[in-house]
């Protein structure tokens, strides 16, 4: 995946805020090839569900745990 209009290098400085954007990024835009965590996804799932498109967001939601809520 590459993100013109953010500069990555400046958002690597801070490593939680990084990660986060980047979780949201691939699970918006696509994975591009790359594997996603699925126990990163699940730790930070309430910090990152808000940012997700509605429908993703029910998608990876019952993916994760079976359910549609």
């Amino acid at each position: 995946m590459r993100n013109w209009s953010v500069d990555e290098d400046y958002l690597k400085k801070f490593p939680l805020k990084y990660k986060l954007w980047r979780l949201v990024q691939t699970l918006s835009y696509g994975l591009d090839g790359e594997k996603i965590n699925k126990k990163e996804v699940i730790k930070y799932w309430d910090r990152i569900k808000d940012q997700l498109d509605p429908a993703r967001r029910d998608y990876v939601n019952f993916l994760l745990w079976g359910n549609l809520s």
